[in-house]
């Protein structure tokens, strides 16, 4: 379907616009273990992550820009917003911080995104059901790559256990809002457009509790959970990291390479 068929619908552009900011956040900050990740091969393989995650948030953000009617492309979406208009969840902002912390994110994320995109592929919404089939593929991997990361940190020495069950604490309090679900998705995943994001916590976390439990990991019970990020509410960490991802092109309007 060219851009000029895409029938404008407002919702459609906003559940686009959620899971390419997801996207496009999550991409910056697995990029930032590029040459810092403890092994060179985990280098490249967190840097083919990063664009794998990249090129779901081009697709999603090109298509919330034909669906909302208002015209705008990858590039505007991404470096032309403020902080308030980005819609991405909270959890894939949070710092890099420990490699632990890194692999809990992503794994919990990738996780998410696999149920999310197993659904998804089904959409009434033919443009976001190509865009799942082929991120499909590619959290499947993240899924499983990440996962193994858990097992062999959770169920390695004492201190990687150590660091390992830190990091889920610390992302731990995040989780929930991934699961959170609106008056938008809810009409949307009654039309068989969207996927209710209640509906992927079940699978998501029996996948989730069998890998902790072979890593030997608890699961956390934090006192509070954050939320927020769907409506623009997010944490002080989120104007720095749109600061160096927009500065290039905010520095130069307009400029080709």
């Amino acid at each position: 379907m060219s851009s000029s068929e895409i029938a404008v619908d407002t919702r459609v552009g906003e559940y686009a616009l959620r899971l390419g900011d997801d996207a496009l956040v999550l991409a910056q900050r697995t990029g930032e273990w590029i040459a810092s990740a403890p092994e060179l091969e985990e280098d490249l393989a967190l840097g083919n992550l990063a664009l794998d995650l990249l090129g779901q948030a081009r697709s999603l953000l090109t298509y919330a820009g034909q669906a909302d009617g208002s015209g705008r492309s990858e590039d505007d979406l991404a470096y032309f917003r403020d902080e308030r208009e980005f819609r991405n969840c909270q959890l894939v902002e949070l710092p890099s911080g420990d490699f632990g912390a890194t692999m809990a994110r992503l794994f919990v994320f990738a996780s998410y995104q696999y149920e999310l995109y197993s659904r998804l592929v089904d959409s009434a919404d033919q443009t976001l059901a190509a865009i799942a089939a082929k991120a499909l593929k590619e959290v499947a991997y993240h899924r499983d790559h990440t996962g193994a990361w858990v097992i062999r940190l959770g169920d390695g020495t004492e201190e990687s256990h150590r660091r390992m069950q830190a990091g889920l604490d610390t992302i731990w309090p995040y989780v929930r809002e991934l699961f959170e679900s609106d008056d938008l998705v809810t009409e949307l995943a009654a039309a068989g457009i969207a996927v209710d994001p209640a509906d992927l916590d079940g699978p998501t976390m029996t996948h989730v509790r069998a890998v902790f439990l072979e890593a030997t990991l608890d699961e956390p019970e934090p006192a509070s959970h954050h939320s927020g990020g769907r409506r623009g509410i997010h944490t002080e960490q989120m104007g720095y990291l749109l600061a160096e991802l927009q500065h290039l092109a905010r520095s130069h309007p307009g400029a080709q390479w």
